[in-house]
């Protein structure tokens, strides 16, 4: 969607990383991943303020778009059966902006539900699950040597089986520094205390990102959120629909950012949409209503993919996982295991996570005929950090 964005942001300091080859990582089952190097999956590492920065200057290249700075949307313009604009503020002036299309890119805090019953439309209906996570994150200088060399990610994922789920991650980003999160569910929650921060990590099933940071210098005090439950809005099951306004990517559906997901599916909406209006005429009755019901398809993946995990928490849903979700959860432990130690499952495996292929991929020879041989090697039990990586990080 954006050609060259991936290699514009490497060249100002970001990181292409091999899945699993450069990464550390414990499945939420408690299984290490060992360190294949030819499965061809790669995660983009880097800080958000590049990645908005590149990307926004990117976008914003494109004569055809105008940014309106300052500016809050206050409603929609129009009826119940067709948007036409939207009403907006800007310092102390209210005018409406007309448009044949009106796009909520406005993510998880979207007025989208309000707006549109103020049109006179019913509620849209909503589901939440929430695992009640919480976040704790600070920046690090990176330590010892491992600013000379390429470090892995380390990465121990809660378990959800045993609550309070607790898990944290360590980033190698750009200018030297390392990015560390840890996450914990209702009553296993991190703090915001400096002093704290170190002692949670080494508290984790287990120790290795609280042993990584013994002497690591911390950049600034540590930060938290608590912005993690999945919520859903089915848009696509209205009855009823207004041309001229579609809803996408975290405005539809926000998930736990644990799974990473939110950029990708709102991308993937995107794409969605743009196929829809190759095929019809922008202002034609109806195509809003198609653009959302083929926007909601890769967000009901990515939906499907962290309530299967999340709602297994207690609290977390007040509709408690049907049987399909938990057989469902328990199918994709199989799977994480069988990927722990076979490169054809691994690649299975993550073609799913990256939202790349769908949940179908689960069930495909690449993931069966390992699952039913057996591993043909030993589940790691320990990280597969290498002596080397160890001391760079302790010297």
């Amino acid at each position: 969607m954006l050609p060259n964005v991936v290699e514009m942001l490497v060249a100002s300091g970001a990181r292409l990383v091999r899945i699993m080859g450069d990464m550390v990582s414990r499945a939420p089952n408690e299984v290490w991943f060992r360190r294949f190097e030819n499965v061809p999956h790669r995660n983009l590492v880097c800080s958000r303020p590049l990645l908005d920065h590149v990307l926004t200057d990117r976008v914003l290249h494109d004569p055809r778009i105008r940014l309106r700075e300052n500016t809050t949307v206050l409603a929609l313009d129009g009826t119940a059966k067709a948007v036409t604009g939207v009403q907006v503020k800007t310092g102390d002036t209210q005018e409406t902006l007309r448009a044949d299309l009106v796009v909520d890119a406005s993510g998880r805090g979207t007025s989208a539900p309000r707006w549109l019953q103020d049109l006179g439309l019913p509620a849209v209906e909503q589901r939440e699950v929430n695992a009640g996570v919480a976040y704790a994150t600070r920046l690090y200088k990176a330590p010892g040597s491992t600013a000379a060399r390429t470090f892995p990610l380390v990465n121990v994922q809660a378990n959800p089986s045993k609550a309070p789920g607790r898990g944290g991650i360590i980033l190698p980003i750009e200018d030297d520094r390392w990015i560390v999160t840890l996450c914990g569910t209702r009553g296993g929650e991190p703090t915001a205390e400096n002093d704290a921060f170190i002692d949670f990590a080494l508290s984790l099933g287990d120790p290795v990102i609280g042993e990584l940071l013994k002497n690591a210098e911390p950049i600034g005090d540590v930060k938290t959120s608590r912005s993690t439950a999945n919520t859903r809005r089915y848009y696509e099951k209205m009855k009823a629909w207004p041309d001229g306004f579609i809803a996408l990517g975290d405005a539809i559906a926000g998930y736990n950012p644990v799974y990473g997901h939110g950029l990708s599916v709102a991308a993937q909406c995107a794409l969605a949409v743009r196929d829809v209006l190759r095929d019809h005429p922008l202002t034609a009755p109806g195509t809003a209503r198609r653009a959302q019901r083929a926007a909601a398809r890769p967000v009901g993946a990515a939906w499907d993919l962290a309530v299967g995990q999340d709602a297994l928490y207690p609290g977390a849903s007040a509709t408690p996982p049907n049987r399909v979700e938990r057989l469902l959860a328990r199918y994709v432990d199989r799977c994480v295991e069988t990927g722990a130690s076979n490169p054809r499952a691994l690649a299975a495996l993550l073609d799913v996570m990256s939202l790349l292929k769908p949940p179908t991929r689960l069930f495909s020879p690449d993931m069966l005929v390992p699952m039913l041989t057996g591993p043909k090697m030993k589940l790691l039990t320990e990280p597969p950090l290498t002596e080397a990586e160890r001391e760079a990080a302790l010297r």
